[in-house]
């Protein structure tokens, strides 16, 4: 027998998973949520993302993945196309406020985030700005996390697109 014949290769869950959200670019030349939207899992048929997530995690447990890939899984949330709608419309909601800028280099398959610059530059001496990030902890989709030093404080869960709006003003004077 050659070795050859006791050789089984076999992809291994992890390595398809990293590079099915491996981005095609470096990420900070995204401007907006929509330019992020590079890796397979953005473009790829649904179901075979999907798929391919199960599969990963029952092999390895929790993994690098965007909150509305892991709400989609879970059953919360209808689509990917809701999540990426999601993430539009708070870029849009944020920008167009003074102050607010979009940080596509999130950790890795994540999605990107909103930082109060303003908060950051504050009197108080903070290092870390005010934040609001999409998350699958719950179905508001929204969390802010209030401008900090040290340790992260809890972050503040947000109901939906149209409170983050009513409340952007007090979100900005965190800190």
């Amino acid at each position: 027998m050659t070795a050859t014949q006791f050789l089984h290769l076999e992809p291994m869950a992890e390595l398809e998973w990293s590079a099915a959200i491996e981005q095609q670019f470096h990420p900070t030349v995204a401007s907006c949520p929509a330019d992020a939207r590079r890796a397979w899992i953005h473009r790829a048929p649904e179901h075979e993302v999907l798929a391919l997530y199960r599969a990963t995690r029952t092999h390895s447990g929790p993994i690098p993945s965007p909150w509305w890939l892991r709400a989609v899984s879970s059953g919360r949330l209808r689509c990917r196309t809701d999540g990426f709608r999601a993430e539009d419309l708070i870029h849009a909601l944020l920008t167009g406020r003074p102050g607010w800028e979009y940080v596509p280099w999130a950790a890795d398959g994540e999605s990107g985030y909103w930082e109060f610059a303003p908060s950051e530059r504050d009197v108080s001496g903070h290092r870390i700005p005010t934040t609001v990030s999409l998350t699958d902890r719950h179905d508001g989709w929204i969390d802010v996390l209030a401008a900090h030093s040290g340790p992260p404080p809890e972050p503040v869960a947000v109901a939906g697109i149209a409170e983050l709006r009513k409340l952007a003003g007090e979100f900005e004077a965190m800190g």
